[in-house]
């Protein structure tokens, strides 16, 4: 069974940063199939529809919500069957609990706050 377990969110002050990190496990989810696998992490704040905010395909091609661009980076280590989300920049509008996707899968979820 795959899992994703999110780790790195917390408490921010606006124009900080923050880097969380996504770890996959599970026996079918080895890590040949991880490396061609498109990982995404999502976020959905208070009262609001969970929304796409990075994408990185198998060729670490990858793609962010307008939101984001230019503050966030998504990565990807193979070997450690690891994503990552930097997040620079943060703002208030960027609180929200964060997700990790793939494979019809979702994470747990952590909770990133932006506020002075």
């Amino acid at each position: 069974q795959v899992q994703f377990v999110e780790s790195g969110g917390g408490l921010v002050q606006p124009g900080g940063s923050l880097r969380l990190s996504c770890a996959a496990s599970g026996n079918i989810f080895s890590g040949s199939i991880f490396s061609i696998s498109a990982m995404s992490w999502y976020r959905q704040a208070p009262g609001k529809q969970r929304e796409l905010v990075a994408y990185i395909d198998s060729g670490s091609n990858t793609n962010y919500a307008d939101s984001v661009k230019g503050r966030f980076t998504i990565s990807r280590d193979n070997a450690k069957k690891m994503v990552y989300l930097q997040m620079d920049g943060l703002k208030p509008e960027d609180t929200a609990v964060y997700y990790c996707y793939s494979a019809n899968k979702w994470g747990q979820g952590t909770q990133v706050t932006v506020s002075s």
